[in-house]
């Protein structure tokens, strides 16, 4: 397969996606990514479907007017409300992102999971069609409310985010679910903050390994592999970058735009 020296595009409703991000990096560090944080309509959860389908296609053509030869949807709300609209309309492959539901429902001894997502996420008809497979398990549904807003404020380690996790997740526990699954690309962040509320035989899943090999996958099926040398990943937002910058250690330029 011919060398594909594009860039990857990669957008979110703000700055969790960057643990999507983070995952791919690390897979393929020589490929170029564009990452957009949308992070003005955060958070995606509490809109419309039709709202986040329309935001969904604005961020789209932000990244394809950029030259990218592959979106990845770092968003379980915009992935799940929108990803089929947007394969139908654009000529680019997409790679969404959904709760890794199947790996833990495998692997469950008790056969009682929690997953822990926004509302959008989990009133979605993907989000149903997903669970449906599952009879024989116990899907404990808990909508994170305020957590995304919370991240995107950074405010991570505040009094309220502990009080709100410890508020969603007790249920769970006392509920005896041996995994929780995360379905929301900001919330690998909280994984420590989690951890510390957790007992710990229950183990936690996110998405992030799973999407960075299967843009691999895509990549060396479909479109072809960077072969230039390895190039800093460029990062937009639309709103105050300082959070954005702080959550990636400053590590890399944050472009401040307004789309």
């Amino acid at each position: 397969m011919n060398s594909n020296n594009q860039p990857i595009g990669i957008f979110d409703s703000g700055i969790g996606g960057t643990s999507i991000w983070s995952a791919i990096h690390q897979l393929l560090p020589n490929e170029k990514t564009i990452y957009l944080a949308d992070s003005k309509n955060a958070p995606y959860g509490q809109k419309s479907k039709e709202e986040i389908i329309a935001l969904s296609m604005k961020n789209t053509e932000f990244l394809l007017e950029r030259n990218c030869k592959l979106i990845v949807v770092a968003c379980n709300t915009a992935t799940t409300n929108a990803i089929q609209e947007l394969r139908s309309k654009y000529d680019v492959p997409f790679i969404g992102i959904e709760p890794a539901i199947k790996p833990a429902v495998t692997n469950s001894k008790t056969q009682i999971i929690g997953i822990l997502a926004t509302q959008g996420t989990l009133n979605s008809e993907l989000f149903h069609t997903a669970v449906a497979k599952y009879q024989d398990t116990t899907i404990i549904e808990q909508v994170g409310h305020g957590l995304v807003q919370l991240i995107e404020n950074g405010e991570i380690n505040s009094p309220e985010m502990t009080q709100l996790l410890q508020s969603y997740l007790t249920p769970m526990i006392e509920a005896n679910m041996d995994y929780l699954v995360l379905g929301c690309s900001h919330f690998p962040y909280l994984i420590p903050q989690i951890k510390e509320i957790l007992p710990n035989h229950i183990h936690i899943i996110d998405s992030g390994q799973a999407v960075a090999k299967q843009t691999q996958k895509i990549l060396a099926e479909r479109i072809g592999f960077s072969s230039a040398e390895k190039t800093e990943p460029v990062f937009y937002t639309n709103v105050n970058s300082e959070v954005l910058k702080e959550i990636l250690e400053n590590k890399y330029t944050v472009i401040e735009k307004n789309f």
